[in-house]
């Protein structure tokens, strides 16, 4: 189902009637898609991955020589003047 952002205020009874049977709804804004509204418990088709298990976390974690976040945290957030 689509809705405007006026059809929010004045069909609200409608939109929570789809969303009880279980369908999403697109929010527009100017005719373009601004949000997507879906029924809480309902299985999304993407499969999201936690952070601590995405093949990108810990990438460099084998490489040796790398100073440490802490020391590379402590390089960005050092004065910038003291690179002169």
């Amino acid at each position: 189902m689509e809705a405007s952002f006026v059809d929010l205020r004045k069909k609200s009874a409608e939109i929570i009637k789809a969303l009880s049977r279980k369908e999403r709804v697109t929010v527009l804004y100017r005719g373009k898609p601004a949000a997507i509204m879906e029924p809480i418990g309902v299985d999304r088709s993407d499969t999201r991955v936690p952070a601590a298990e995405h093949s990108a976390f810990g990438l460099w974690a084998e490489r040796s020589g790398s100073p440490s976040v802490e020391e590379q945290v402590r390089n960005l957030r050092r004065r910038r003047y003291d690179d002169l």
